[in-house]
């Protein structure tokens, strides 16, 4: 399967973004999908996830602000991202896991889309 995600931009402290995931190929209801950041000098970490059947998880990071969905019918995953803030500055990437299950540990993933940008000002 491949993956290429959309939607990244530069938005003001506050405002919103939603990041948009179109997979090619593969069986897309048969995969976990996850959304990942990485800020600069930081390790790549789980924003959110989300499982075959719709069972999401969050990191604490984005919890309350942030809402990850599906459409397994048009192969697609969105994170839509609220009341952002600096430190949400990161490029984030799309994956995908070979299980379709929650899945949250990185080693997990298999399939991965480019990364997009996203750059909150104060």
């Amino acid at each position: 399967v491949q993956l290429q995600a959309s939607g990244g931009g530069l938005v003001q402290a506050g405002g919103s973004l939603r990041l948009s995931c179109a997979a090619f190929g593969g069986t897309f209801s048969g995969y976990g999908m996850g959304w990942f950041r990485q800020a600069p000098g930081k390790q790549r970490v789980l924003v959110a996830a989300i499982s075959s059947g719709g069972i999401t998880y969050y990191a604490d990071s984005v919890k309350g602000r942030s809402t990850i969905s599906r459409d397994n019918a048009k192969n697609t995953m969105s994170l839509q991202m609220n009341l952002l803030k600096p430190e949400d500055t990161a490029v984030y990437s799309c994956a995908g896991a070979r299980s379709s299950g929650l899945v949250t540990a990185i080693y997990n993933y298999a399939y991965w889309g480019q990364e997009t940008q996203v750059t909150v000002s104060s």
